[in-house]
């Protein structure tokens, strides 16, 4: 099996609200392809997928009533400790809840969280052993 994640989906409690967030709070396009009972964006290397959490919950066979921290955060990488700044205050406009303020890490980056409507955590980080290519995503580098 090849190494890759082609699509990440988010189960929302409100379909709507959690399309404004992303394509009018934060300014992200839905993909033709969106209707009311999913929302695809494309993010680059793979696709955002937003679809009702009891439906998502169904169609996986899993039990839809978690809460809290479900061992999993996103991250957006950026290119410089400004730009992490810049996007928590552009997230932060768009009504996300900021959960950590953007500070220095322990691993020698900078970052900081938001939660997105339904709770999602997501890391706005940048990484001076991870730079980004012209496209904006990570180059893992080579050990």
């Amino acid at each position: 099996m090849q190494p890759r994640i082609s699509v990440v989906t988010l189960g929302v409690s409100d379909l709507g609200v959690a399309r404004k967030f992303y394509c009018d709070g934060l300014g992200w396009t839905a993909a033709p392809s969106s209707n009311q009972h999913v929302v695809f964006i494309d993010v680059g290397a793979l696709v955002l997928a937003l679809f009702e959490r009891s439906d998502l919950a169904k169609d996986a066979h899993v039990r839809a009533d978690g809460q809290g921290f479900g061992g999993i955060t996103l991250a957006h990488n950026v290119g410089s400790k400004a730009e992490v700044d810049a996007t928590i205050e552009f997230v932060r406009k768009a009504s996300a809840t900021i959960l950590k303020e953007p500070a220095d890490t322990f691993w020698g980056g900078y970052s900081g969280y938001f939660a997105d409507p339904d709770g999602y955590p997501w890391e706005v980080a940048w990484n001076p052993f991870w730079p980004l290519d012209a496209n904006g995503r990570v180059q893992l580098p080579k050990f």
